[in-house]
């Protein structure tokens, strides 16, 4: 996955709402959002070619998503992104993921990500090119990209006119979705609804074997947890409502 927008602790109605698109190869394998039960029960689609996952959360309203992160150093890991998530989606807080995710990078190598992990309390984000940088988001609205968060992105030589040009629109989606004046969050998953879907702010991206294969929305209420779900570019797929109950 390769773009998420997070709003968090922006609306009274809903701590935590997001928004995401998923990138990748066009032939690769994937499973739809359901119930499963592995470390804990958790929502969440899968990578049926790995067995992990890029997005989901679990009972105890803990939400992990990942993208790759691009880096001068792809092609070293040793495991599988999605196994990390699906690994961490077993914690009962976000500071518990962040503290499997670095006890995992103290064993073993991965290629560049950025994993971020919300609960209620907490939301923080781990960004990781063979060295790891955590922090903190404060609330309002977030937007993780290949390159970076929130403005603050470092470029890989490799891919540095790409990464300024999702640097840019990162920054777009960013100001695009400042929530409005008294605006709830069903009316900002809405608007994210649309600029996920817009490609004049590539995040829906189509290419040549490769491109946004499914988009995510989510939102957590003071008593239920709603997912929707395109599986397929959502400039052209429907959203499919998805059994949250846990």
């Amino acid at each position: 996955m390769c773009t998420f927008i997070l709003a968090w602790q922006t609306f009274e109605t809903a701590p935590m709402v997001v928004a995401a698109n998923r990138d990748e190869r066009l032939e690769r394998p994937s499973e739809l959002p359901k119930r499963r039960e592995w470390q804990a029960s958790v929502v969440a689609p899968t990578d049926a070619e790995a067995g992990g996952t890029w997005i989901g959360y679990n009972e105890h309203d803990v939400l992990i998503a990942i993208t790759n992160r691009w880096t001068d150093r792809d092609g070293v890991g040793d495991r599988s992104r999605g196994l990390l998530v699906r690994d961490v989606l077993g914690s009962e807080s976000a500071s518990a993921a962040i503290r499997t995710v670095e006890h995992e990078l103290d064993e073993r190598d991965y290629d560049g990500f950025n994993l971020v992990a919300v609960d209620p309390k907490a939301a923080l984000l781990v960004e990781y090119d063979g060295n790891r940088t955590i922090s903190t988001f404060d609330p309002g609205v977030h937007v993780v990209v290949n390159v970076g968060a929130d403005g603050r992105y470092r470029l890989p030589k490799q891919r540095k006119e790409a990464g300024k040009r999702q640097a840019s629109n990162a920054d777009s989606v960013r100001t695009a979705l400042r929530p409005e004046p008294g605006e709830g969050h069903e009316s900002w998953l809405d608007r994210a609804r649309e600029v996920i879907a817009d490609h004049e702010y590539g995040v829906c991206v189509h290419g040549d074997g490769f491109g946004t294969r499914s988009s995510s929305l989510i939102h957590l209420t003071d008593d239920s947890m709603g997912y929707e779900y395109a599986d397929g570019p959502p400039c052209e797929t429907s959203f499919e409502h998805v059994d949250a109950t846990l």
